[in-house]
């Protein structure tokens, strides 16, 4: 089955340049692309994507309030992946800490689009980990230790945390810690449910702001 996308960007050709590079991979198809975050909830319902490519910067309604409303209002809601023009935006930050899965720059070149579009529909590793870790430098809140430590993380757990951090996939982290890869599948797991992350993404902000891992 191939991973279906939805575009939102206020730009037609920047929607037009997305689904040209995307709709150009056999395991791609754009279902649908709308002008403005507001259309993005009906959207979503009614084509269901797994994935949302979505401008960050709107004029009416922008992507963090759109993502924000996709992940409180729809059920098993697809990977958000915002998309920017400014790689060191806080615009950036704050649709990652309100749930997107990822973000990437407009001018990212073809391979690293599609490349962007695979990794957060697998949900495998963190996309882009080395500008996540700059984003949380920059703008990241330090006052987050004591919810990271309530959550009573395990030695294992807080490895598997530090190396998911790092940008390590699944499999990377279990030939790291010589383990099996459904092993590593239930520490993260363990991971997310004890920080209330939705995804990696989320677990690895949460480790940057609450100091747990330092971001420079």
């Amino acid at each position: 089955m191939p991973v279906t996308v939805l575009l939102v960007d206020d730009e037609p050709l920047v929607r037009a340049g997305l689904r040209a590079v995307l709709e150009a991979q056999p395991d791609i198809e754009v279902v649908g692309e709308a002008a403005d975050g507001a259309a993005v909830i009906p959207l979503v319902r009614q084509l269901r994507p797994d994935v949302v490519a979505m401008d960050v910067r709107m004029p009416l309604f922008d992507g963090i309030e759109a993502t924000r409303a996709v992940l409180r209002t729809v059920q098993d809601p697809p990977k958000i992946l915002v998309v920017t023009t400014f790689e060191n935006d806080e615009y950036v930050y704050e649709a990652l800490r309100a749930g997107a899965d990822g973000f990437l720059l407009k001018r990212a070149r073809p391979a690293e689009i599609v490349h962007a579009v695979r990794l957060v529909a697998e949900g495998e590793s963190l996309l882009f980990p080395a500008a996540v870790r700059s984003l949380a430098a920059e703008y990241g809140n330090r006052d987050a230790r004591a919810a990271l430590d309530k959550a009573a993380l395990t030695e294992r757990e807080a490895a598997v945390l530090r190396l998911m951090a790092r940008g390590l996939s699944n499999a990377e982290i279990a030939a790291r810690l010589i383990v099996g890869t459904e092993t590593v599948k239930t520490h993260v797991s363990a991971v997310l449910a004890k920080l209330g992350a939705r995804d990696r993404t989320q677990a690895v902000i949460a480790a940057y702001e609450s100091g747990f891992v330092a971001p420079s």
